[in-house]
């Protein structure tokens, strides 16, 4: 006869709490972050520090943010064909940051000098370095996390940086409002001195880096090389003979 009786429920067991999101790496998001803030409230309130001390410059003004664009976009490119060429990551990351932190220092003490051009070649400075972080921070960060998705290592340095960058266009607006242009931009300094720090507190353990050198690809092509420099004195040798 049939078997009436229904087959036993397997439960599975469940794991008590889920993994985290991000197993390290956490550390940088804050320099990023602070870098990507100070460059957003700059380019927000360019325009207003122009005018404040070169009253009826608007075109000048826009020519300056268009500046600091180009200059961002050329540090860009420069920043990323050097890391990939040196892989480098920490090191490079706190050069550019420190090189940001000054152009940022020589653009609050040159702005009021009644002369535009100075403004121009002190804002593309700050521009070159400013911008061209931001893919070194990225990449950085990537490294750090790994093995997590990029898209998740991404979209987390993005919302750090948008929520710094709020903070940051909000507080130097009422500080330059109420006090002018330099309290403001020493405000952005001082962040930026906290970002370097950070920076160069990171352990650069570039996981990425890592895994790449392990696969079998690149296993097979280091043991033909270590082959082909064994062979070598034994070719000699028997030359010799």
């Amino acid at each position: 006869c049939p078997d009436l009786h229904p087959p036993k429920c397997v439960q599975l067991p469940l794991s008590s709490s889920p993994s985290p999101p991000l197993k390290g790496g956490q550390e940088a998001f804050a320099p990023l972050g602070l870098n990507a803030g100070a460059f957003y409230a700059l380019s927000t309130l360019l325009n207003r520090m122009v005018i404040w001390h070169y009253p009826g410059e608007e075109v000048n003004a826009g020519r300056i943010g268009l500046t600091i664009v180009i200059a961002g976009m050329l540090g860009a490119v420069i920043s990323g064909i050097w890391l990939d060429r040196s892989k480098t990551y920490k090191e490079t990351t706190l050069v550019v940051y420190i090189m940001t932190l000054v152009g940022m220092v020589v653009y609050t003490f040159t702005l009021n000098l009644g002369h535009l051009w100075v403004v121009f070649i002190t804002a593309g400075t700050m521009g070159f370095f400013m911008t061209g972080y931001l893919p070194l921070g990225f990449e950085f960060a990537v490294e750090l996390t790994y093995p997590e998705s990029e898209g998740i290592s991404s979209g987390l340095l993005n919302i750090s940086a948008q929520v710094f960058g709020i903070i940051f266009t909000i507080s130097q607006g009422q500080i330059i409002d109420n006090y002018g242009t330099k309290p403001g931009n020493i405000f952005l300094c001082l962040f930026l001195t906290l970002g370097a720090a950070l920076t160069a507190f990171i352990k650069p353990d570039l996981r990425r880096q890592k895994a790449n050198k392990e696969t079998p690809e690149n296993k097979l092509q280091e043991e033909e090389e270590e082959s082909n420099t064994s062979k070598v004195p034994t070719a000699v040798s028997e030359d010799h003979l």
